[in-house]
């Protein structure tokens, strides 16, 4: 893996990778709003997310991967903002690792990398995308990570039963970036056991592979509320106004 990273410095280019955004989420806590299609700026949110790969050096293709019931509205989105790193649309699977699998299934067979998107982290910025394939080409697995700043407790029965040290723990986002036999193998492997991931990291780590982590960003949050799309206008606004 260190001599395909190296031939990419020597040439001074970035590697590149297939990306698979999963955006075949019910929404549950949207309050009967579909994350990926509200509005953010006047922008659907996937919209966002796909401009946001679309625009990296580091992304040759991406799949998508959505509910059936929005397969059509998700292709003419597509075609409407010019996504042409789009290269297929296709439907997901029940729970969020059915949904990565039948992604990874139709990527190009011949990417070295694959990173793994949320559908609704619309604000990645280019700098987290690059460090992360970056050190996936590096390493073999990476994905973006931040400090967690609230003081974690853990729970029972309702009440405190003693802190957990943060200084020890980071917030993972995606995309999370794999080498591509990788990550095809280790999630074969979770779903051959019986384990409904959420992270794509957690399949990897089953394999005894680390993972390295990188800078992610406060800003690169995830629409799961109807709270995250007012903050995520507020980070609209500070980067117009250059604040961010």
């Amino acid at each position: 893996m260190s001599g395909l990273f190296s031939r990419w410095k020597k040439k001074k280019m970035p590697p590149v990778c297939s990306a698979v955004v999963v955006a075949a989420g019910s929404a549950r806590r949207m309050e009967g709003v579909d994350k990926v299609l509200a509005p953010l700026g006047d922008v659907p949110v996937l919209v966002r997310t796909l401009a946001a790969l679309q625009d990296s050096p580091c992304v040759r293709e991406i799949v998508v991967v959505t509910r059936e019931d929005l397969l059509v509205e998700v292709g003419r989105l597509c075609r409407e903002y010019a996504l042409d790193k789009v290269t297929k649309v296709v439907i997901g699977g029940k729970e969020r690792i059915h949904s990565v699998q039948a992604g990874l299934r139709e990527v190009d067979p011949d990417a070295a990398l694959i990173a793994i998107h949320d559908g609704a982290r619309p604000l990645v910025s280019q700098e987290v995308i690059r460090a992360a394939v970056e050190a996936a080409a590096a390493s073999g697995a990476a994905a973006p990570a931040v400090e967690v700043v609230d003081t974690i407790k853990r729970w029972e029965d309702g009440r405190s039963a003693g802190s957990v040290d943060r200084a020890a723990l980071r917030a993972v986002q995606t995309p999370q970036v794999f080498e591509a036999g990788l990550i095809r193998a280790a999630t074969q492997k979770a779903l051959d056991d019986g384990e409904l991931l959420t992270d794509d990291c957690g399949a990897v780590e089953r394999l005894g592979m680390p993972v390295t982590l990188t800078p992610g960003s406060r800003e690169n949050l995830k629409i799961t509320t109807p709270l995250d799309l007012v903050l995520g206008e507020a980070v609209l606004q500070a980067r117009e106004e250059g604040l961010l």
